[in-house]
C-alpha cells in the first residue's frame, strides 16, 4: 500500500474531505454565492455605469485610458 505524502495531495485531501462531510456549510456556501451574485451581477448594472464606453470613442478605449493616465500623472 503506497501512502501519498505530497503537500499538494494532503491539502487537496483536506479540502475534499471537508466539503464531502459538510452539512451546515453547504447552506452557508449557498448564501455566500447568492450574495456574490447580487453584488457583482445586479449592483454593477444599476450603480456602476460603463464610464469608458461613455467617454471614449469606439475603438479608442485604450488611447483614452492611456491619455487619462498620463494627464493625471503629470498633474500630480
Amino acid at each position: 500500500m503506497t501512502k501519498k505524502q505530497g503537500f499538494l495531495y494532503r491539502v487537496y485531501d483536506l479540502y475534499a474531505d471537508g466539503f464531502r462531510h459538510m452539512t451546515l456549510g453547504r447552506t452557508l456556501w449557498a448564501v455566500i454565492l447568492i450574495k456574490l451574485f447580487i453584488m457583482f451581477a445586479i449592483l454593477k448594472v444599476f450603480f456602476f455605469p460603463d464610464f469608458i464606453k461613455q467617454h471614449a470613442p469606439e475603438g479608442g478605449e485604450s488611447d483614452y485610458v492611456a491619455t487619462e493616465m498620463i494627464d493625471r500623472a503629470a498633474n500630480k
